[in-house]
C-alpha cells in the first residue's frame, strides 16, 4: 500500500514541478498542500526567515506570469481570484522550505519532491545526451540517412509532448 500511495504522490508532484524562468520550479499553493499547511501558514514561515530563501531558492511571480499560470494549469485554477502572487521554490527551495516547516509531513514530503526532481534532471540530461550524439552522426553520414534522423527527432519530441501529457485510465503493472 505504501508503494502506491508514493506512486501517486510521485505523479502529484511530476505534474506540480513547472519550469518558469528556466527553473524546475513549485508553487507555494502546491507545496503547502503536500506538506500538510494553509498556504497562508507556509508563506508566513517563508517571511519569518526570508534569509533562508534567496532568490536562487525561491522567487514571486509577476501579475502577468500569475495569469499565464492560471490559464495554462487547471489545478491552480484557485489562484486567479488571490490577491497575492504566489512564490515558486526552486528544489533547493523546497529543501529549506521543509526545514524551516519543521513536521513530519514536510520531512517526508520533501525527500519525495526531491527523488522527482533528480529523475527529472536525469531525464533532461540523457535527452541531451541523446540529442547530441544524433547530431553528431547527422553531421558524419551523407544524405542517405536524412530521412532516419528526421523520423528518430520527431519520436524525441513526441515522446517528451507524451510525457507532459496527464495519463488518464487505469495502470496495469508496473511502469504503466
Amino acid at each position: 500500500m505504501v508503494n502506491s500511495e508514493n506512486s501517486l504522490i510521485n505523479e502529484k508532484i511530476d505534474r506540480a514541478i513547472l519550469i518558469i524562468r528556466g527553473h524546475g520550479v513549485m508553487i507555494d499553493s502546491d507545496l503547502a498542500e503536500f506538506f500538510g499547511v494553509k498556504t497562508k501558514n507556509l508563506n508566513e514561515q517563508v517571511k519569518r526567515n526570508f534569509s533562508r530563501f534567496p532568490k536562487d531558492f525561491m522567487f514571486q511571480l509577476t501579475s502577468d506570469a500569475k495569469q499565464e499560470l492560471v490559464a495554462n494549469c487547471d489545478h491552480l485554477e484557485k489562484l486567479k481570484h488571490s490577491a497575492t502572487n504566489p512564490y515558486a521554490f526552486t528544489e533547493h527551495g523546497t529543501i529549506m522550505l521543509a526545514n524551516v516547516l519543521n513536521t513530519q509531513m514536510a520531512v517526508e514530503t520533501s525527500v519525495l519532491i526531491v527523488r522527482v526532481f533528480v529523475r527529472l534532471r536525469e531525464l533532461f540530461s540523457s535527452n541531451k545526451e541523446l540529442e547530441r550524439k544524433i547530431l553528431e552522426l547527422e553531421s558524419k553520414y551523407d544524405k542517405q540517412f536524412e530521412l532516419i534522423f528526421k523520423a528518430i527527432k520527431e519520436l524525441m519530441r513526441q515522446e517528451q509532448l507524451d510525457k507532459n501529457r496527464p495519463r488518464i485510465g487505469y495502470a496495469i503493472g508496473k511502469g504503466e
